[in-house]
C-alpha cells in the first residue's frame, strides 16, 4: 500500500494532473477543492502527507495550516505528547511567490516544502518523495 497524499487544490485541471502524477508513482491521492473539504476529510484520510494550495474559495491554505497546528497542539496536550510537530506532514504548491525569509519561518511552524506552480514534474516527484522518505 503507497503512501497517502490529500491534495487540495480548486482549480480542477491542476488538481486531476497532480493527482494523475503522484498515482503514477504510486501514491494513493485523495483530493478535496476547498478548506471545508480538506478539514473533513484528514480525519478520514488519515494521509502522510497534505499537499496545499495557498488560495482557496473559502480559507487560504496557511488559515487550514493553523487550523491544523491548533488541533495539534490540543491533541498533544490531551495525550501528554511534548513534540511540536503537526500531527500531518505539510507541504505547500502554489502560485504565491515568497521570500527566504518566509520560506524560513514556514519551516520553522512545520512547514516541509513550498513548491512553485507552475511546476516541474521531475522537481515535483523529487520533491514529494523526499518529503515522505524523512
Amino acid at each position: 500500500m503507497g503512501k497517502r497524499i490529500l491534495y487540495v487544490e480548486d482549480d480542477e485541471d491542476t488538481r486531476n494532473l497532480v493527482k494523475e502524477i503522484l498515482e503514477k508513482e504510486g501514491y494513493e491521492v485523495a483530493t478535496a477543492c476547498n478548506g471545508k473539504e480538506c478539514l473533513s476529510s484528514l480525519e478520514k484520510e488519515k494521509p502522510d502527507l497534505l499537499l496545499l494550495d495557498m488560495m482557496l474559495p473559502d480559507m487560504s491554505g496557511w488559515d487550514i495550516f493553523n487550523k491544523i497546528l491548533s488541533y495539534g497542539r490540543r491533541y498533544r496536550v490531551e495525550h501528554r505528547i511534548h513534540d511540536k510537530t503537526p500531527f500531518v506532514r505539510v507541504a505547500f504548491l502554489s502560485v504565491i511567490p515568497i521570500s527566504k525569509e518566509r520560506l524560513i519561518k514556514l519551516r520553522e511552524y512545520g512547514v516541509l516544502d513550498y513548491i512553485m506552480k507552475p511546476f516541474d514534474k521531475e522537481d515535483l516527484i523529487g520533491r514529494i518523495n523526499r518529503i515522505l522518505t524523512e
